[in-house]
C-alpha cells in the first residue's frame, strides 16, 4: 500500500466508524499524521469538506429554527454558533437579533454561511474558520451564549472542545449543545451502526464523537472544565430531517454529499458491497419516513440537548 492509499484507508476508516480521536502511539496514524502535516491538512477538516454537508442541511432548517426559538434569544445577545455548518442554527439566531459568529472547521461551509447571511442581509452574523479545540483567537468570557449542534461533537480532544467552550462564555453565560446518542434507534445512529458493518474497526484509542451523546461523558467533560454538575441538565428532543422528495433519493444525497455515508460506501466498494449498503440504508429510511406524501420524507432523529449555565 503507498502512501496515498495507507492516508485513504485511514480517513476511511476514521469517518465510517464516526470517529475524530487518535492514538498518537499507532505506526498507520504516525504516518498519516507525517503525511497530513506535509500538505498542511487538518484531518477533520478534510472530512467535513469531503462532500457539500450544505445538501444535508437543507433538510435541517425546518427544526433549526424551532430549536433557536426556545433558547430565549434576544436582540443584542451575543452568541458563538460552534460547528455551524452553512448556519442552520446560526441564521436563526441572526433572524432573532442575536450578534452572530459562526465557527465552523470547514472552508466551504463558512463560505456557504456568509453567502447565506449576505442574501439575507444579515450583517449581525459572521461565519469564519475555526477549530473547536482551540479557539485561539477569541476572548475568554465573550459570549452570553454558545450553541453547537451537531457540530463541536465531532471535534477531536472532548475534553479541549468543552473547555474552550466554558472559557469563551461569559459568567452566567449558557452552552447549549445537541448530540446525537449512540445506540438509539432512530436514523443518526443507526446510519452509522449499518455503515460500520462495512468497515473495519477504528484502531484502539479512539474516542467516538457519539459519546458527547452520554450523559455522564458530558457532565464529565464540563465538571472538569469548571462547571458544578447541578449547573448541567439534559433533555431528550428530536431533529427532523424533511426533504422534498423520495427516502431513496435522500440516500442518495447523503451518499453523493455527506463525507461520513461517502466514505462508508468507499470502503464497501472495496469489498463488493455498495449495493448491500445501499439497500440496507434505503431499506431504514423508508421505514423511518413518517410523511404520507409520495414525494417527500420526514423522518425524526433522536437527540440528547445539553444546557449548560457557567
Amino acid at each position: 500500500m503507498d502512501f496515498k492509499d495507507s492516508y485513504l484507508d485511514f480517513l476511511d476508516k476514521l469517518i465510517c466508524n464516526n470517529t475524530t480521536n487518535f492514538d498518537t502511539d499507532n505506526k498507520q496514524t504516525k504516518s498519516v499524521f507525517t503525511f497530513l502535516t506535509i500538505i498542511h491538512m487538518n484531518p477533520n477538516q478534510a472530512l467535513w469538506e469531503k462532500g457539500d454537508f450544505t445538501q444535508i442541511a437543507a433538510t435541517m432548517r425546518g427544526s433549526g429554527e424551532q430549536l433557536v426559538s426556545k433558547l430565549g434569544i434576544s436582540k443584542g445577545l451575543r452568541v458563538l454558533d460552534l460547528g455551524c455548518g452553512d448556519g442552520t442554527t446560526a441564521i436563526p439566531e441572526a433572524r432573532l437579533g442575536a450578534q452572530v459568529l459562526g465557527v465552523d472547521i470547514a472552508e466551504n461551509l463558512v463560505k456557504a454561511g456568509n453567502a447565506r447571511a449576505n442574501k439575507e442581509g444579515l450583517t449581525n452574523c459572521i461565519f469564519q474558520q475555526g477549530d473547536a479545540t482551540g479557539l485561539t483567537d477569541l476572548k475568554d468570557d465573550s459570549f452570553d451564549m454558545v450553541v453547537s449542534i451537531f457540530g463541536a461533537m465531532f471535534a477531536p480532544k472532548p475534553f479541549d472542545v468543552a473547555g474552550e467552550m466554558v472559557r469563551v462564555t461569559r459568567p452566567g453565560g449558557k452552552i447549549i449543545m445537541g448530540n446525537w446518542i449512540p445506540g438509539d434507534p432512530t436514523l443518526v445512529a443507526q446510519i452509522l451502526k449499518i455503515s460500520s458493518a462495512y468497515t473495519p474497526p477504528p484502531p484502539e484509542g479512539f474516542i467516538s464523537p457519539m459519546l458527547w451523546g452520554v450523559e455522564a461523558n458530558v457532565a464529565e467533560r464540563f465538571t472538569e472544565a469548571g462547571i458544578r454538575k447541578e449547573n448541567i441538565s439534559f433533555t431528550k428532543e428530536t431533529f427532523a430531517f424533511d426533504a422534498p422528495y423520495k427516502p431513496a433519493k435522500l440516500v442518495e444525497v447523503f451518499r453523493n454529499y455527506y463525507g461520513p455515508t461517502m466514505n462508508a460506501f468507499e470502503a464497501a466498494k472495496k469489498n463488493n458491497k455498495s449495493q448491500e449498503l445501499q439497500q440496507e440504508l434505503e431499506s431504514l429510511f423508508s421505514r423511518q419516513n413518517i410523511s404520507k406524501a409520495a414525494d417527500r420524507t420526514l423522518i425524526n432523529a433522536n437527540f440528547l440537548k445539553v444546557s449548560v449555565v457557567k
